[in-house]
């Protein structure tokens, strides 16, 4: 990929356009004060939390339009942290791996509600759950599989990782804590046999199949599921949290072995930030493949759990949560002093990713605020300006009042220059403009409804309507009584 630099000294503003654009979006008024006002807030919080370094991107659809490192990589050398500079992404890990699962289910390879053992057939836990179905592809998914969260190793205490064959062995002696598809519970366990079933059912490995078929067409070119001596010597220092003199200890390196596809990733936030566009696509792209198709990156955008308070719930590797009327979907990481949030709005085709190279950082903070602030100036910057009303005069002899054979009314009108259709319910809808279908013009005598279905007005010789075709169905004008 090409970057261009936008600005010289410390701020690296990269636009990285994989569909060409004109000028760069980060150039508008509006979202250059958003980033200015947010590149103020972050090195202010960064040094008040004494936070050795951060890196951030942003993404709207297809660009990288602005993305910055903070602070130092390095304490002792003073190495700057950049947007090129490689951290552990931790649990963000499980979206990749989620990937490589609907990339093999769209190939026909497994489907989501295939039991584990059928792909594992060494699989089995002790469950002292009578009579509930087997643990699916999908709950390991969504963390509703019941499932212990971790393996059977104390390898949190030790940072002693097991292997494959270790991991094998064990899980068969371990207890489900619920039945399946009963409540969620975040499991490392759960997503670690995940990757056993990509390894299983691609016929490679773990990390090679990912670096095969997503990393790479991807251009993720500095990012590994099992890093090795380049990316090493690319990666930021860990740091421990800080202590009450000030202090930071150093985090040792530690490789998460069978638990891989749970935490074991390498990456930049210019890597992410193609991941994120990718997040986005809705076809071929103009710079790096198409790895999944758009409707199969939607599926695992949406709930496919939900909590019972509904203050959340999970899709396919991502969580889902609303906050101000809006859907976010995430997922955060924290392994050895490394920590990332990866956010994306789809609806808005915005993302913001963090990653912060202490254990006491807080990426979710300023991804947040980076997308309060952003997201609106994005929202603004890219909002064309409103056409004029295509209202025609013609329209005025399709107003009146309608009903279908059975008494359920429509009254056609014209609001703000606009055709519209009125349902009337009963009882009435709680807001006025509740029963309202907005009809865009397609051809004469022809609308579209939001749903996206038509409306036909039928005309008579006489000049006036017949009746209304909608959808399939027909509605009549209703005539006053004299």
């Amino acid at each position: 990929m090409t970057f261009r630099s936008l600005a010289l000294t410390a701020v690296l503003l990269i636009p990285w356009p994989l569909a060409a654009q004109t000028p760069p979006l980060v150039d508008h008024p509006r979202i250059a004060d958003a980033i200015h006002l947010l590149d103020v807030w972050i090195e202010e919080q960064r040094s008040y939390q004494a936070l050795p370094g951060l890196s951030i991107g942003v993404v709207y659809d297809q660009e990288l339009i602005w993305a910055k490192g903070y602070g130092v990589r390095d304490v002792e050398t003073g190495a700057a942290t950049t947007p090129s500079t490689v951290f552990r992404i931790g649990s963000v890990t499980k979206v990749f791996t989620a990937v490589a699962i609907m990339q093999l289910r769209d190939r026909g390879l497994l489907r989501l509600d295939d039991p584990v053992s059928q792909h594992l057939p060494w699989f089995s836990v002790e469950s002292p759950f009578e009579g509930e179905p087997e643990i699916t592809v999908r709950h390991l998914l969504t963390h509703t599989s019941g499932l212990p969260r971790e393996a059977a190793f104390p390898y949190w205490t030790t940072h002693e990782f097991p292997t494959r064959e270790a991991l094998q062995s064990v899980v068969p002696g371990q207890s489900a804590i619920f039945p399946p598809a009963v409540r969620y519970k975040y499991s490392n366990l759960g997503i670690a046999l995940l990757g056993e079933i990509v390894a299983t059912v691609s016929g490679d490995n773990y990390a090679d199949y990912l670096q095969k078929q997503v990393l790479g067409p991807l251009g993720m070119l500095r990012s590994s599921a099992a890093p090795g001596d380049a990316h090493h010597q690319q990666m930021t220092t860990a740091y421990l949290r800080r202590l009450a003199d000030g202090s930071r200890g150093i985090a040792e390196y530690y490789d998460t072995g069978a638990l891989a596809p749970a935490a074991n990733m390498v990456s930049t936030i210019e890597d992410l930030a193609r991941f994120a566009a990718l997040q986005f696509s809705q076809g071929s792209r103009a710079e790096g493949a198409q790895i999944l198709k758009a409707s199969t990156l939607r599926e695992m955008h949406r709930p496919h759990w939900v909590k019972t308070d509904w203050s959340g719930g999970r899709g396919l590797g991502f969580s889902v949560s609303r906050r101000q009327g809006k859907t976010f979907v995430s997922h955060g990481g924290w392994v050895a002093g490394h920590r990332t949030h990866f956010l994306l709005v789809p609806s808005e085709k915005v993302a913001v990713i963090v990653a912060t190279n202490a254990d006491d950082g807080s990426p979710s903070q300023f991804s947040t605020r980076a997308y309060d602030l952003l997201g609106a100036a994005i929202a603004q910057a890219t909002t064309p300006e409103p056409k004029a009303k295509p209202f025609d005069s013609a329209w005025r002899q399709y107003l009146g009042t309608y009903a279908d054979p059975w008494g359920w009314e429509y009254q056609v009108m014209i609001l703000h220059q606009e055709l519209v259709m009125y349902e009337h319910s009963y009882p009435p809808e709680d807001s006025p403009t509740g029963g309202l279908t907005r009809l865009e013009p397609v051809s004469e005598h022809t609308f579209r409804m939001s749903d996206g279905e038509l409306v036909v007005f039928e005309i008579n010789n006489q000049g006036a309507v017949e009746r209304i075709k909608r959808r399939f169905d027909y509605i009549y004008p209703v005539v006053e009584a004299q």
